[in-house]
């Protein structure tokens, strides 16, 4: 069984800055791509950033120059450094991983749970 857990949210004031990390555990072959998402209340899960096994990485515009994601693959796991955080980016953030359980086996999604992200102003 595949589990991510994610850490490193908390509070923190405008301007500020946090560490989010990721970690997946269980039976895991490959990883394909690695991504944080954010939901704020009221509003639709986002993708904030990703990065692919080839290290290749996408960010949501509003996040560039502030948000910086990556993985170790020797350890499955995945971070997302934020700096200059703004109110905006309160939400809870989740991290997702494209990976399969087995030689030739299908890949899919697997979510961990969330953690709160607060920045107040």
């Amino acid at each position: 069984q595949v589990q991510l857990v994610e850490s490193g949210g908390g509070l923190v004031q405008a301007g500020g800055s946090l560490r989010l990390s990721c970690s997946a555990s269980g039976r895991i072959f490959s990883i394909n791509a690695m991504n944080w998402y954010r939901q704020a209340p009221g509003k639709q899960r986002e993708l904030v950033a990703s990065i692919n096994s080839d290290d290749s990485t996408y960010y949501l515009d509003s996040v560039k120059g502030r948000f910086t994601i990556s993985r170790d693959n020797a350890k499955n796991t995945v971070s997302l450094q934020m700096t200059g955080l703004k109110s905006e980016d309160t939400a809870v953030y989740y991290c997702n991983a494209d990976l399969s359980t087995e030689l030739w086996g299908a890949y899919d999604l697997y979510w961990g749970r969330g953690t709160q992200v607060t920045v107040s102003s």
